[in-house]
Parts: C-alpha cells; sequence; structure tokens
C-alpha cells in the first residue's frame, strides 16, 4: 500500500472515531466466509458499521486524536474488526452464543475502556434512550398518580352527589 493511501485511510478510521462514541475490537480471522456473512448481515440490520482494519493503522489512526486510547494498544494484535454503535454489545454476545469463534477485545463506550472479560457488563449497560425513557416514566409517575387520584376522588365525590340528590 502506497503511503498517500496509508494516510488516506487513518484519515477515514480517524474520522469514523470522532464520529462514535463507541466502538468495540473484536476477533473475526477464525469465521468462516458463511459466518462472516452472518455477522455482516446483523450488523446492518442492527445499525452497527463494522471495519476490518489492519493494527498499525488503528493504532496510528488513535495517537493522532486528542483522546487516549493507550489502553486500547495492547489489544491491536492479531485481526481485528471494529464495530461502531452504541449498543453492538448485545450482538456480540448473541453472535458469540452461536458461535465460539467470535473473540471480543476491547471497547470504548463514552469515555471508558472495557477489556475482554467485561462484556456481560457492556451488555448490562443502558443505551441512552433507554435512559432517557427510564427517566421521562420515574417523572411521569407522580404525575399520573395525582390525576388518577384526583379521577377517582371526583367520581366518588360525584356518586355521593348523585346518591344524595336522588334522596
Amino acid at each position: 500500500m502506497k503511503k498517500e493511501d496509508k494516510s488516506t485511510v487513518i484519515e477515514q478510521i480517524a474520522a469514523t472515531l470522532k464520529e462514535y462514541s463507541h466502538f468495540y475490537l473484536t476477533e473475526t480471522s477464525a469465521l468462516n466466509a458463511e459466518k462472516t456473512s452472518a455477522l455482516r448481515r446483523e450488523c446492518f440490520k442492527n445499525d452497527i458499521k463494522m471495519l476490518v482494519v489492519k493494527n498499525a493503522l488503528l493504532h496510528k489512526a488513535m495517537e493522532s486524536l486528542e483522546t487516549d486510547y493507550s489502553p486500547l494498544y495492547d489489544c491491536l494484535k492479531g485481526s481485528t474488526t471494529i464495530m461502531f454503535s452504541n449498543t453492538p454489545a448485545k450482538l456480540i454476545k448473541e453472535f458469540k452464543k452461536n458461535s465460539d469463534l467470535l473473540g471480543f477485545k476491547a471497547a470504548y463506550v463514552e469515555e471508558s475502556f472495557y477489556g475482554a472479560d467485561q462484556l456481560d457488563a457492556l451488555v448490562a449497560i443502558k443505551s441512552k434512550n433507554e435512559l432517557i425513557a427510564d427517566v421521562i416514566a420515574l417523572l411521569q409517575s407522580p404525575a399520573k398518580n395525582v390525576v388518577s387520584a384526583l379521577q377517582s376522588s371526583g367520581s366518588t365525590i360525584h356518586g355521593v352527589l348523585q346518591t344524595l340528590s336522588e334522596r
């Protein structure tokens, strides 16, 4: 590969790293063509961008950015596939159930680094939209309780008044 081509690829990888606040490093070299195609289809369905990169180019792209990615440098051995998205940890875990050949190396999630042994913790983390929904549900709960109490007491008062008017 020419030096100009390498610098272009490094810039593209760096731009993609900036674009996503989550990315996951995996090992897919042990997958056969059929399983790799199945993984790519699942990634496409779940809006996950999947890139197979050379470790040296990824390392240089990480170094060119302001964020310190040094904890991930040790994971850049063998074949590396990067998955960019907000929730691919669930897909990785699901795919690992069906095939032990997919290897999870590390992850960068919201300025935190996770190692290969922390996949279960990553799966348990809720997405931003799920957290927003939980907060909205918590905020709506007291208001719903007040409205339902007013409605139930209103119907009780209405019933009492109707009974009194009939007598």
